[in-house]
């Protein structure tokens, strides 16, 4: 059953050289505060302890920064987390104070303070292992690009794996980007939705690519703009179904995920509107920037001996 129907085909391809600009300047920006601001990483990454303090009314950032110099604590970074009563204060790795030493130390200065403070969370990572988790993150997005990359390559030709692989590409820098500009924090869990996101859009430029692969055996005397735009407008129905359901789950948890799957599900959501836009209008346009023809994927028919009326 069909919910959504096009009567024609949308002229995507059309589009492209203004979605190609986009697209450029999309990822350039990202590259550029990638460079220049960096990602904001969390404590999984870099080592040292979290702790997340709640106060009754909104909490006074620059107050709590004072109590925290008054400790001779520095490279501290305090900042709002969900709401602005909740707070987050990360505290760089500190030999000289356990964990619970840190945190009870925190606690006592912000309570003398404030007395309505309390504490909601405390999380500590050593350096050494934050040094291999994101080691580990790095390699497991190379590895997860190549086979992407070989994947596509396979099941259909090189062509359509470079595609998808730019595709993906741009949604992974486009969602770093947004992270560097905003100085969202950078955890585990927000690496693992990137990795979801590499299947995710790969698997809808999977759906296209089949769909142009049947294009090319059904149309024959059809040019290949018009074969990308029919494969893409009769999988318009099923991606407005499949993505609009993942996000409306997706910003259930955006909504009411509380601070742990925050900034996870906030990953997943630019993802998957940067994932359907890259799969149409990137993967695509790079196919035709390609030149995909019909002979790169169905063998040309093999003309039969004619028969010259001999009598055998």
């Amino acid at each position: 059953m069909e919910f959504f129907r096009f009567s024609r085909d949308i002229p995507f391809m059309s589009w492209r050289r203004g979605a190609a600009i986009l697209s450029i300047v999309a990822f350039v920006l990202s590259v550029f505060f990638l460079a220049t601001r960096g990602l904001n990483l969390g404590v999984d990454f870099t080592g040292g302890t979290v702790l997340e303090v709640g106060y009754e009314q909104p909490a006074d950032l620059n107050k709590i920064r004072e109590v925290l110099t008054g400790l001779n604590f520095t490279d501290v970074t305090v900042l709002n987390f969900g709401t602005s009563r909740d707070v987050m204060i990360r505290l760089p790795v500190m030999p000289e104070f356990s964990s619970a030493q840190l945190s009870e130390t925190v606690l006592d200065a912000l309570r003398e303070a404030d007395s309505s403070v309390e504490m909601r969370r405390v999380e500590f990572v050593g350096p050494q292992v934050g040094k291999e988790l994101l080691e580990n993150g790095a390699l497991a997005l190379l590895f997860v690009s190549l086979g992407i990359v070989a994947y596509l390559a396979v099941r259909f030709e090189w062509k359509f794996g470079v595609a998808g692989i730019l595709a993906n590409m741009h949604d992974v820098i486009i969602i770093l980007g947004f992270f560097a500009f905003f100085q969202w924090e950078f955890s585990l869990t927000v690496l693992a939705a990137v990795l979801a996101i590499l299947g995710y859009s790969v698997n809808e430029s999977v759906v296209i690519f089949d769909r142009i692969r049947e294009n090319f055996r059904k149309l024959r005397k059809v040019p290949v703009e018009k074969v990308i735009n029919n494969a893409i407008t009769r999988t318009m129905a099923r991606t407005i179904i499949t993505h609009g359901s993942t996000q409306m789950v997706v910003i259930t948890m955006l909504l009411f995920g509380g601070e742990v799957l925050f900034y996870f599900a906030l990953a997943l959501t630019i993802g998957i509107w940067f994932g359907i836009y890259s799969s149409i209008m990137v993967a695509s346009s790079t196919l035709m920037l390609f030149g995909v023809k019909r002979e790169d994927l169905v063998r040309p028919e093999e003309k039969k001996p004619e028969n010259d009326g001999a009598v055998v």
